[in-house]
């Protein structure tokens, strides 16, 4: 009997066996967990670990295709709040599937769900595990102290439309760890759409984008008055690792953190 991130209470007879994760993150927090065997079904772009690239494709973060997922008679699907599709999450409960929701804004929120994924999968022990790793490594991540005020950071998730990550977004989270300053920090939502002339306005000393995105340079080359232009200060992070709130995001956030210490003398 376990308590999900929307609030309901789910029940199952016995730990399920036969799950189907909608997101990639997920699917590695459940093979973290120990509970990659009992995985049945995974969306499109699960490919880690490598155990998941031989897993049934259930569909994309777009829209899943349920009679697969029937088919698969699974007696647990997981899906994600904050990426999944209202309309795709309501299908599932209406076809009388257990459905676990979670949620994932904040660094911390890696640990928490390791716990939650244990718990709900009959792997409490490796859950709490890889939750107080996770935290450990955390702790531990080295960032260099500097004596400048943080540097403006804007971060660009996507080119057409410009989108950026909220103040509610663990990038958001792991800028601050870093020393700097998510300029559009203020905004609500994990990725918003901003305009041109917004980013103009909040001068950012640096631009990062994830390894997924369009070239940075290209775009913003012509904005000469910008301090990230002028500095060339362009960086490029792996958004496998950044991007996905599971255990690897730590060596997403100290890339990141190396990046800033490299613009912030």
């Amino acid at each position: 009997r376990v308590v999900d991130d929307s609030g309901h209470t789910l029940e199952l007879a016995r730990p399920p066996q036969r799950i189907v994760s909608l997101t990639p993150h997920l699917t590695e927090l459940l093979f973290a967990v120990g509970a990659g065997s009992q995985l049945v079904g995974v969306d499109s772009a699960s490919d880690y670990p490598a155990a998941a690239q031989a897993l049934p494709r259930i569909g994309d973060y777009s829209r899943v295709n349920f009679e697969h997922i029937l088919a698969l008679k699974p007696d647990l699907v997981v899906v994600w709040l904050d990426g999944n599709r209202a309309a795709d999450i309501h299908g599932l409960k209406k076809m009388g599937l257990p459905v676990l929701h979670t949620r994932a804004t904040k660094l911390d929120d890696v640990a928490r769900l390791l716990r939650l994924l244990g718990q709900t999968t009959g792997h409490v022990a490796q859950g709490d595990a890889a939750a107080r790793d996770f935290s450990a490594r955390l702790a531990a991540l080295h960032v260099p102290i500097s004596n400048r005020p943080p540097l403006a950071v804007f971060y660009q998730v996507w080119d057409r439309p410009l989108m950026t990550v909220g103040g509610a977004h663990w990038i958001s989270d792991a800028l601050a760890l870093c020393g700097a300053r998510n300029v559009f920090a203020d905004l609500r939502g994990l990725s918003p759409v901003v305009s041109r002339e917004a980013v103009l306005s909040r001068v950012p000393e640096l631009i990062v984008g994830g390894s997924d995105a369009p070239d940075l340079r290209r775009s913003w080359q012509r904005f000469s008055s910008l301090p990230a232009v002028r500095n060339d200060a362009f960086v490029r992070v792996d958004a496998d690792l950044l991007h996905r709130p599971a255990p690897r995001l730590i060596e997403g956030v100290a890339g990141l953190c190396a990046a800033v210490a490299a613009y912030a003398r």
